[in-house]
């Protein structure tokens, strides 16, 4: 695996150009009360290597972002220099409009644009393609109805209404719904650079209840 100063480009889909991320950087570090060398150790790069960031030397990757938001106690739309206090924190039901893909259907449950996505989730039952998720980022689901099941890695877990689970979603995930009826979600995740399209994550086929 490549090292976080191998990631000089965003990669492809992303958003393409940054300007307001080097002047952030810098001032977000100093409010967080950080040195360049404490910052740059903490999220795993040289301080030299943060500076050219600061500067606007280089592009800093996606995980790049969402390491130095947890390390500044921000978000990554702060760093990327977007005004949070334009948006409308309430998302109405009746503006929840439906988009479907790939067999499952998502209702948003957040503001656009955030570092962070939430949405309603149904997923039906039966064979949509046998399809691994790996990307950076971490998300959080939870069971609203119906049981799912879960593979992260080489395991399998099971989740009944009421249940949820955390991941780095670096870890190899599949998500298939057990009834006929198919499961209702609540999902979060730190996922910026794929349209709700790249979030139909595929049944595992060839597995029972």
């Amino acid at each position: 695996m490549s090292s976080p100063e191998a990631e000089n480009q965003l990669p492809a889909g992303t958003v393409a150009d940054l300007p307001a991320v080097a002047p952030q950087l810098r001032s977000l570090r100093r409010r967080a009360s950080l040195t360049l060398e404490a910052a740059a150790r903490t999220a795993g790069l040289s301080p030299a290597h943060l500076s050219r960031l600061e500067t606007g030397q280089r592009q800093p990757s996606l995980p790049m972002l969402l390491a130095l938001a947890r390390i500044y106690g921000t978000t990554v739309s702060e760093l990327l220099g977007e005004t949070l206090a334009e948006r409308d924190a309430v998302v109405r039901g009746a503006d929840m409009e439906p988009t479907e893909a790939g067999g499952w259907t998502y209702w948003p449950a957040g503001a656009p644009g955030r570092g962070m996505q939430a949405l309603r989730v149904h997923v039906p039952h039966g064979s949509q393609g046998d399809i691994v998720r790996v990307h950076p980022g971490e998300e959080w689901l939870h069971v609203l109805r119906g049981r799912l099941r879960l593979r992260l890695g080489d395991a399998t877990h099971r989740l009944d209404a009421g249940d949820s689970a955390h991941f780095d979603s670096l870890t190899p995930h599949r998500i298939a719904a057990v009834d006929p009826d198919g499961v209702d979600l609540l999902f979060v995740h730190t996922l910026l650079q794929s349209p709700t399209a790249a979030l139909c994550l595929g049944p595992i086929t060839g597995e029972t209840s």
